[in-house]
C-alpha cells in the first residue's frame, strides 16, 4: 500500500511540474510562479496602470498607480537649473550662463536646463491679463543659435496649428484629412494668427502665459518646453512678425520693438563697455546738486 502511495505521489508531482512548464499559447497566458522574480515591484514612472499580479498595494498606504503619476516636487525643494533665475540685465548674461553651464571652472558640472522656474501667475483670464502687463521683455538675448532652436521647437509644437509663417494656417487646419472624410479647414477653434496687429503689439507675457497654460482648445506646453526653450520660441515668433513687416529681429538688430528683445550684439557691446567711476558724493558742503524733489 505504501509503495503504491509513493508512485501516486511521484506521479502527481511529475504532472504538476509538467503543467507548470506548459508554455503560453492562444488564450492561455501560462502559469507564473514567484512573479516577483521576473517582475520588479518597483513602479514604472511611465506606466499609468496597476500591474495585475502586484499584491503589494493591498498592504501599502500609497499604491503604485498613484506613484506613477506626474507629481510636483516636495514642498520647499528647489530643483537644479534655472529655478530662481533672475535676469538682471544684458551685462550679467554671460556670467550667469557660464555659471549655469559649467563654463566658469575646469571641473564644473553644467546644470541641466529645466522648466521649473517659478511662475507666479494663475490659470485664469485675470491672471493672463496681469501677466501680459507685467512681462514685457525677453530675458534671453536674440541670438542666431537661439532663433535656430526656436524655429526647430516652433515647427514641432506650434507650426502644425499656427502655421510655418505663424499665420494660423498650420497643416492640421489647412490640409484635408481623408481618414475623417473632410476637405480641410475643419477645426474646433481657429488657431491664433500671430500676423494680426493685436499680436504684434502684445507683450511677451501674452505668449509666455499661453505656453504655460494653453488657450482655448490648445493645451499648455510647460512640461514640454524648458524655461529657455519657451523664450526661444517667442523670439522666433517675433522674427516671423518682423519678416512679414519688412523689419529686423536678429542677433544684430531689432527694429520690430526694442522692448521685446535685446540683440546679442548689443549685449556683448554692453558687457565689454568699461565701468565708469562713481560720481563723487556731495557730503562736504558748498555747491552741488540739489536733493531730489528740491526746488
Amino acid at each position: 500500500m505504501m509503495k503504491n502511495f509513493k508512485y501516486i505521489l511521484y506521479s502527481v508531482v511529475a504532472v504538476g511540474l509538467l503543467y507548470a512548464c506548459t508554455p503560453a499559447g492562444g488564450n492561455y497566458a501560462g502559469t507564473e510562479y514567484m512573479p516577483d522574480m521576473a517582475h520588479s515591484v518597483g513602479y514604472e514612472s511611465q506606466s499609468y496602470a496597476n500591474y495585475k499580479r502586484n499584491n503589494w498595494d493591498s498592504a501599502s498606504v500609497i499604491n503604485r498607480k498613484f506613484l506613477s503619476q506626474p507629481m510636483d516636487p516636495a514642498s520647499g525643494t528647489i530643483p537644479r537649473g534655472y529655478a530662481g533665475f533672475s535676469y538682471s540685465g544684458p551685462e550679467a548674461y554671460d556670467s550667469i550662463m557660464n555659471i549655469l553651464r559649467g563654463g566658469n571652472q575646469l571641473n564644473a558640472i553644467a546644470v541641466p536646463v529645466n522648466g521649473k522656474v517659478p511662475y507666479h501667475y494663475g490659470d485664469t483670464e485675470d491672471e493672463r491679463i496681469r501677466a501680459s502687463k507685467d512681462i514685457v521683455g525677453n530675458p534671453f538675448p536674440i541670438s542666431e543659435a537661439g532663433l535656430a532652436k526656436g524655429k526647430e521647437l516652433y515647427d514641432i509644437y506650434c507650426g502644425i496649428c499656427h502655421g510655418e509663417k505663424a499665420d494660423g494656417a498650420g497643416y492640421l487646419v489647412r490640409d484635408a484629412n481623408p481618414a475623417k472624410g473632410d476637405l480641410g479647414g475643419v477645426y474646433p477653434a481657429a488657431p491664433a494668427n500671430f500676423m494680426l496687429d493685436t499680436f504684434y503689439i502684445s507683450t511677451n507675457g501674452r505668449f509666455y502665459h499661453a505656453i504655460m497654460y494653453g488657450k482655448n482648445v490648445m493645451g499648455g506646453y510647460a512640461e514640454k518646453l524648458s524655461f529657455e526653450e519657451r523664450w526661444q520660441v517667442i523670439h522666433y515668433i517675433r522674427s516671423l512678425q518682423a519678416t512679414a513687416k519688412g523689419l529686423a529681429y536678429s542677433a544684430s538688430a531689432n527694429t520690430l520693438n526694442p522692448n521685446f528683445g535685446v540683440p546679442a550684439a548689443q549685449v556683448k557691446k554692453i558687457a565689454s563697455a568699461p565701468v565708469s567711476a562713481p560720481a563723487p558724493s556731495n557730503s562736504g558742503g558748498g555747491g552741488g546738486n540739489k536733493p531730489k524733489g528740491g526746488k
